[in-house]
Parts: structure tokens; C-alpha cells; sequence
């Protein structure tokens, strides 16, 4: 069955319609003839691409049974979350309420209102076996999440999927504070990026990739109750990414490495895609050279 006959008048609800993966999975999912039910936490947006726009508060409850009894959709894909790397203890509640808090609330609503799939965003950040000590509120979390997402799959039949998402990137992403498009921006204006040491492996996945993902997490029966990786299945070392960089977007600009200290407890990031290929017939299509190239030419042409 082609993707288009696949979602032609499916009801698919995305929470974190305004973030990064969100925004592009939204569009995709429109443009293969869904109808596509948006969730933020600001005030409606005009619709884009046909989308109904739904605002709530994903750690309340009521509010998210309330949501899901009146959408009544088919597919559930859970990109909202607070997204941070940052080691500070004042944002530990605001992440275990962005990150678990909604995700088991809307585990809870599946056992109410029946659903063909739940797609949760997890990390690659997340902790593996060996591995046990969280690097970040954000990762632990995930973690979290990964584990409800398991025992509702378990014992009540919710038909979850998780995605462990490596790191993700790609044209419009909307915090600019993030790596590539942080150095991208600052070599387009001539600028020097200030870095770490940059010696940090890193796995890179191209977001278009990440919502074909998505995408077939959603349609795969074998999938429920799967956790499986989404990366680029390749290890790149910040430092190498940031040169890459300054080669495609050419200019004055000068990577400054070291002119900011790394984070604690930074570890390699690695993703095994080799179940996800199994499972769901994924492999990322686009290189990173090929995507920086992209990503740059988007920035260059929109600021």
C-alpha cells in the first residue's frame, strides 16, 4: 500500500505541532492527505496545511483524556517535550512534567479511547545497559518514559511504539541556540562560533528521515511495543561536524574550539539501527554532507 492511499482521511493527532520534528511531521502527514489534528501549549497558529489546531496542557490529566475523546484519532505521534541538555536542578520539574508527566497521561488516555498507534519521541540520551547513570534531567526523563511506554504495552495491550531519536537536524529548526544552525547562522554572517572542545562523538540523523520514521512506526503492526533507534548509524565528532560546516558555508567565519567548556557528563551518542531496519524497513537516506549542504542553503536563503 503507497504511503498516500495508507493516510488519505487518516485522523492523526501531534502533540509538539510547533517544534522541530513536529512542524515537519505535520506538514508530511497533510501532505499525504491525513487529517491532522495540532497541539501546542501557545495559542493557536493559523493553519498551514489543512491542520486543526488544538491548544492544551499536556501534564494536566483531564485535559489530555478530554483531548483524545473528542479527536478521536487513529495515530498519536508525541513530539512534545521539553528539550534540554542543560545540568541545572531548577529545570528538573519542568522536564519530568514536559517529558514523562505527558507521556504516561497520554499512555493513560490509550487504555480509555482506543488507538492504531502511539508514537513516543524518546532519546538516543537516554541510558543504555552498562550505562546506568542519567547524563541530564532531560535524558533521565526519557528514560522514564521508555520504561511506562513498555509496562502499558505489557500489561493493558497499548499499541506504543518508541523512537529513540539521535541528534536531529535540518532546515527551519526553530532553536537556534542548537549546533548546526547556532554555527551555521554565525558563518553565514561572517561570524565566529564559539565551541567546545568539540571532541564529542555525535550521531546525526537528517529530520526528513526521522519522520519517515515516524512515519512507519505508525503504519508497521510489528512495531507495538518496540523500542527502536533513529540515528544516522555513524559516529561524527562535533568538531568534524562544525568543519564540515565551515567548508560548505564557506566565508570569514572561524570555528573558535574551546572557547566554551563541555557540558558534564557528555558521552559519545550511538544509535544501533539495525532493529529499526528489521522492523520497520528504515534506513536514513540522507548523508550528513548532503544535509548540512541543505541545511545551509535553507539558512542562507530564509535570514
Amino acid at each position: 500500500m503507497a504511503d498516500a492511499d495508507f493516510w488519505d482521511g487518516a485522523r492523526a493527532l501531534v502533540t509538539g505541532a510547533t517544534g522541530f520534528i513536529g512542524a515537519h511531521l505535520t506538514r508530511r502527514l497533510a501532505e499525504l492527505g491525513a487529517v491532522v489534528h495540532a497541539v501546542s501549549r501557545r495559542p493557536a497558529r493559523v493553519s498551514e496545511h489543512g491542520e486543526v489546531w488544538h491548544v492544551a496542557d499536556l501534564a494536566d490529566p483531564e485535559t489530555v483524556l478530554g483531548l483524545i475523546r473528542r479527536v478521536r484519532p487513529d495515530y498519536v505521534f508525541h513530539l512534545a517535550s521539553a528539550v534540554t541538555g542543560a545540568r541545572d536542578p531548577g529545570i528538573v520539574r519542568a522536564t519530568l512534567d514536559g517529558n514523562l508527566v505527558a507521556a504516561v497521561n497520554l499512555l493513560t488516555a490509550a487504555t480509555e479511547v482506543p488507538l492504531r498507534r502511539l508514537v513516543l519521541a524518546g532519546s538516543v540520551e537516554e541510558p543504555r545497559e552498562g550505562d546506568p547513570t542519567p547524563q541530564s534531567p532531560y535524558a533521565v526523563a526519557k528514560w522514564a518514559a521508555t520504561g511506562y511506554a513498555r509496562m502499558f504495552h505489557a500489561l493493558w495491550g497499548v499499541p506504543v511504539t518508541v523512537l529513540r531519536v539521535a541528534m536531529v537536524y535540518g532546515p527551519a529548526q526553530p532553536d537556534t541556540r542548537k549546533l548546526v544552525p547556532y554555527v551555521t547562522l554565525k558563518l553565514l554572517r561572517g561570524e565566529d562560533p564559539e565551541i567546545g572542545s568539540g571532541t564529542r562523538p555525535v550521531d546525526w540523523v537528517y529530520v526528513d528521515d526521522v519522520v519517515e520514521a515516524f512515519l512507519r512506526a505508525a503504519r508497521v503492526e510489528a512495531a507495538a511495543g518496540r523500542v527502536l533507534d533513529v540515528g544516522g548509524g555513524g559516529q561524527v565528532t562535533v568538531r568534524e561536524t562544525v568543519e564540515l560546516l565551515a567548508r560548505i558555508a564557506g566565508g570569514r567565519g572561524r570555528p573558535r574550539f574551546g572557547a566554551v567548556p563541555d557540558r558534564p557528563l557528555d558521552r559519545p551518542q550511538a544509535s544501533d539501527i539495525g532493529p529499526t531496519a528489521e522492523v520497520l524497513g528504515w534506513r536514513p537516506r540522507v548523508d550528513l554532507e548532503e544535509g548540512l549542504r541543505r541545511t545551509v542553503a535553507w539558512y542562507a536563503a530564509h535570514h
